[in-house]
């Protein structure tokens, strides 16, 4: 597989071991292609990840190999490289890697790190998000186009609470839109800003989409999965590769790009070339802090007028007081 190859990035040089392992059989790619996937996109890619507790999803012998989450900093952790401390659920907690320079992603490359997956938190507080992330997943029977149409209604919802989105696709079928929000409330708020706002879009397309956590329910709509906004539940980065044969991407889109935007088109090879052209065409998101008092209130008034209180958090997450029961309708009819 040939010696290791050094990488300056930055002022850091960042050793690449084993260049030569091939990582996406289908496509030939190798670890040191992955390497320099992250440089070409290196300050898009930090822009997602700076300051965020982030966990990795590492292939160490490729997308046909075992795969793992790393949610603690590896032990050969460089001293350059900060870490957070983040709290689970079940009162556990951890110090993840918070990248702050290119290198640091370079870096976790080199460790088969494919996708990495970062907190909506700063490590300088770990406890208020500082974005509400909504995830549209295509449900058996949809695809990316659903995803689309659900994305552009979403949008207008957005719009009347006064908030503003970055979408990007998944690195599947689905997409994702990013909200950079005050970090002045907590998890729970957050989740419960992104429940009001996926019930709305389902009360405006409930033929299309569904907040329904239990699959059995959801039917050939796209699902709003507000569970994301959960404590430790993440969402890919922008510029994360994804583990599927063809090496797709999460790739950024403007609005106006999102209805003609086809996934397979972003991919390990093609990204660095768009990115050349266009550079981060979610480089200003930082600029931007928007407030959830609008989406709160709605989630107040559903509650209040329409009795729609919580719904089901993921199973790993201990029983919250007036949370639904968590038992699958079928068996809870028997």
């Amino acid at each position: 597989m040939g010696e290791s190859v050094e990488l300056t990035v930055g002022g850091r040089t960042v050793r690449v071991t084993n260049p030569g392992k091939v990582y996406f059989p289908e496509r030939g790619f190798t670890k040191l292609d992955l390497a320099r996937y992250y440089l070409a996109v290196g300050e898009g890619a930090l822009r997602a990840l700076r300051d965020r507790p982030t966990t990795l999803e590492r292939y160490p012998d490729g997308v046909d190999g075992e795969s793992f989450f790393q949610k603690r900093a590896p032990k050969n952790l460089p001293e350059w490289i900060p870490t957070g401390r983040i709290s689970f659920p079940s009162g556990r907690h951890a110090d993840e890697i918070c990248p702050t320079e290119t290198a640091a992603v370079v870096w976790a490359a080199n460790l088969g790190s494919l996708t990495f997956h970062p907190w909506p938190v700063r490590r300088g507080d770990t406890e208020h998000p500082d974005e509400l992330r909504i995830d549209l997943d295509p449900q058996p029977g949809t695809d990316y186009g659903d995803a689309v149409r659900a994305a552009g209604e979403l949008r207008e919802v957005l719009d009347e609470l006064g908030l503003r989105g970055w979408p990007k696709t998944s690195g599947g079928r689905g997409l994702h839109v990013f909200v950079p929000i005050a970090p002045e409330w907590t998890f729970t708020q957050v989740r419960r800003s992104a429940i009001a706002i996926a019930r709305e879009l389902e009360r405006r397309a409930p033929e299309r989409v569904t907040t329904k956590w239990w699959k059995e329910e959801r039917g050939e709509k796209i699902f709003v999965d507000y569970n994301q906004t959960a404590r430790d539940r993440t969402i890919a980065s922008a510029y994360s590769v994804r583990p599927r044969p063809h090496a797709p991407v999460s790739a950024p889109l403007r609005w106006e790009e999102v209805p003609d935007a086809r996934p397979r088109d972003f991919d390990l090879a093609t990204m660095p070339v768009r990115y050349r052209e266009l550079g981060d065409v979610h480089a200003d998101m930082d600029e931007h802090t928007f407030r959830l008092e609008a989406a709160l209130e709605l989630a107040a008034r559903d509650e209040r007028e329409h009795g729609l209180g919580d719904l089901p958090y993921p199973p790993e997450h201990p029983k919250v007081k007036g949370e639904p029961k968590r038992v699958q309708p079928s068996r809870a009819k028997k």
